[in-house]
């Protein structure tokens, strides 16, 4: 990543700073055995930090406020890295503790599973972070699991009218945290369970409650079937395509990073929620954090599957579909229809008659 003159990040994320390493394998081993590891990958984590180095890789100013990390080589090495991709923000060293690590397993299914270390200490000190970043920021992210070390960050942000991205994921089965930040984000990531497995009932559920609690853009993520966007009464339901899933590790923060890159565009909801699909299912087809460029998100995101709805009277309205095809596939369709118009509309040929035959017409009575 080549260096630029620093300017001010449009987007700061706020949370937790860890190094991972990220291993694929083709399974997860039984108790007490082992697994053969195709491939190893290092970044920086949590989601706060991906989301700043997919933006940097689209060339979106971007800056990271984070916890504290180990005055040894691992954290230097961390520190780095995220200077490396160009994003802002100072990273600050402790002697009080070793810079924690996190350890993801993805296997071919794209599942993953993942070891992490998130002590209260580590946490704490979000409480004295330097959030002077955050002036002049067009969007600040946080993470609800950072528990209530957001909160000072969120209201900084609502004194300095810049628009909060929360990543509420399953907390919203919590009354008490929907009420907390209802009134203080502005848009609001969730999932119907913690493994994002669900019903279309489960997702406008969850969607119908972050509704009702007052929240002005709500999304919500169903892994392999895509999501689904609220904002006023407009509701946009964007299925994924399907690819063969390599590494599932940091698809939900791919996500994040690619509703973000619109949004800071001035993209519609629609627009935002196609590159947020397509960047994180092109994500899944590799292993690590690499993004694709811009032009191939966009290229996949012009030929998603759409449904549009509307939220009227507590109810979900279906209003129109919205189907694209790749070329390919428009023309395999159109050969389709070609042949069957041929075998259903058109006089059959007749054989040749052989010499001395005379064809029988029967005629029709009127």
């Amino acid at each position: 990543m080549p260096k630029t003159k620093p300017t001010t990040p449009a987007y700061v994320g706020f949370g937790m700073l860890t190094p991972v390493h990220i291993m694929v394998i083709d399974r997860l081993p039984k108790h007490n055995t082992g697994a053969v590891v195709r491939e190893v990958n290092d970044f920086v984590f949590d989601d706060a930090a991906i989301i700043a180095c997919a933006l940097r890789q689209w060339d979106v100013p971007a800056g990271m406020i984070g916890t504290a990390v180990g005055d040894d080589p691992r954290g230097h090495a961390l520190a780095d890295q995220l200077q490396e991709w160009g994003v802002q923000g100072k990273v600050r060293f402790t002697k009080d503790y070793r810079t924690p690590i996190e350890v993801d397993v993805s296997d071919k299914t794209g599942a993953r599973t993942y070891f992490w270390q998130r002590s209260p200490e580590i946490l704490k000190t979000l409480d004295t972070a330097d959030l002077s970043l955050l002036k002049g920021a067009k969007l600040m992210y946080a993470d609800w699991y950072d528990g209530n070390h957001i909160n000072r960050a969120i209201d900084e942000a609502n004194r300095l009218n810049v628009p909060v991205f929360l990543n509420l994921e399953h907390a919203h089965k919590h009354p008490q945290l929907l009420k907390q930040y209802a009134g203080r984000v502005t848009i609001c990531q969730a999932v119907t369970d913690a493994a994002q497995l669900g019903k279309k009932q489960a997702m406008l559920s969850v969607a119908k409650k972050l509704v009702k609690a007052g929240i002005e853009t709500a999304i919500i993520t169903m892994a392999s079937q895509g999501c689904l966007a609220l904002q006023g009464d407009k509701i946009v339901r964007v299925y994924a395509p399907k690819v063969k899933a390599v590494d599932g590790c940091g698809a939900g923060a791919t996500f994040s990073a690619g509703y973000i890159y619109g949004y800071l565009n001035g993209w519609n909801l629609e627009e935002s929620v196609c590159y947020a699909v397509a960047a994180a299912s092109l994500k899944v087809t590799r292993a690590g954090l690499q993004m694709f460029p811009v032009k191939d998100v966009k290229s996949l995101a012009s030929r998603l599957r759409v449904e549009h709805m509307v939220y009227r009277d507590n109810q979900f309205f279906k209003i129109r579909n919205l189907l694209s095809f790749p070329q390919k596939d428009i023309m395999q369709e159109g050969r389709k229809l070609a042949k069957l118009a041929s075998e259903r509309f058109l006089p059959k040929k007749r054989k040749p008659e052989k010499p001395g035959e005379h064809s029988q017409v029967k005629r029709k009575t009127l």
